[in-house]
């Protein structure tokens, strides 16, 4: 008498679809990665294209939106016309520009049948996070630079710095589930060095936003904070973070050597040259009365700041 065949196991929910139709898109499969860096690279440079327009006085350069002017999509030339509504117009061409590389992604990632659901499930993010900037862009302009918006703006080009950052990382590992490269103490300065990274944000973006640069010569309203308290909180929460950095490298450099461990020492040094730079450009703008080419480069730095942190604490896990 033979013994019944063991049922077949059922497929894993996290796992790709089945791979036996042919991928049509394989000819441009390899163009995933330099989609993802571009999508790393763009959501950087849009922080300090949205900048320029704040610091240049350029917020109100087009003065309705999703058009410049009323009827008219690009800005109008005449003889009064100023360089604001060129740049203003110059940073919504960039966003433009992020939705394509959004849509690449999109196709890229979520139609690769090879990988997990989860993987593929973070293709939309890039293209969802420009819409959704797109409109919060619409809304300053509509309120006329509300500094409560303006915030939100450029929190959510923060978030999509790590995002972005964090989408990258992903493609380039397994679909297994994480795994830490060292001790429950690498895990635990990574953790906090992530958490930290959202009070510094938040407090430099609230510094910002009580500061004098409104976007506009005639918008003179700022948040009702007060911006020497802010930036001293700011600055504590940074100075606890290079502390926290200090303790990752430590803990990292008493870890075991090996391939994973020696990447994340050096995604980790890479983060304090990027954090001590960051720094001492804050200092400098504060101590030289806020010019606008320095605080262009501490918000580029910021978007820098994001991805660097990002990239360390990803780099002390991985998987299989």
């Amino acid at each position: 008498m033979t013994s019944p065949s063991p049922a077949a196991p059922a497929p894993e929910a996290n796992a790709g679809p089945l791979t036996d139709r042919p991928d049509r898109l394989a000819r441009i499969r390899p163009w995933t990665r330099g989609a993802l860096i571009a999508n790393v690279v763009g959501q950087i440079v849009i922080i300090g294209t949205g900048g320029a327009v704040r610091l240049t006085d350029s917020g109100l350069g087009c003065s309705t939106w999703p058009n410049c002017e009323p009827g008219q999509f690009t800005p109008a030339f005449h003889q009064a016309s100023t360089i604001h509504p060129y740049i203003e117009f110059g940073n919504r061409t960039l966003a433009f520009v992020l939705g394509i590389v959004g849509v690449l992604v999109l196709v890229l990632v979520c139609t690769d049948r090879t990988r997990a659901r989860s993987y593929r499930a973070l293709g939309a993010v890039p293209l969802a996070g420009v819409v959704a900037q797109a409109v919060i862009g619409g809304v300053v302009v509509l309120l006329h630079l509300h500094p409560g918006w303006v915030s939100l703006h450029f929190g959510v080009s923060a978030a999509l710095v790590w995002f972005s950052a964090y989408l990258l990382h992903r493609h380039g590992e397994g679909d297994g589930p994480p795994e830490r490269i060292a001790g429950r103490g690498v895990a635990t300065a990574g953790a906090l060095l992530g958490l930290l990274l959202v009070p510094i944000v938040t407090l430099g973006v609230l510094v910002t936003g009580a500061g004098p640069h409104s976007g506009d010569t005639e918008v003179g309203y700022r948040l009702a904070l007060d911006p020497l308290t802010l930036t001293r909180a700011h600055s504590a929460t940074v100075w606890l973070f290079l502390l926290t950095l200090a303790a990752l490298l430590v803990v990292l450099s008493r870890a075991p050597g090996g391939e994973r461990v020696l990447a994340a020492r050096r995604g980790a040094w890479l983060l304090v040259a990027v954090t001590l730079a960051q720094g001492a450009v804050g200092y400098v703008q504060y101590f030289t009365g806020l010019p606008e080419l320095l605080v262009g480069v501490h918000l580029v730095g910021a978007g820098c700041l994001t991805w660097a942190t990002a990239n360390a604490v990803l780099r002390l896990r991985t998987r299989a």
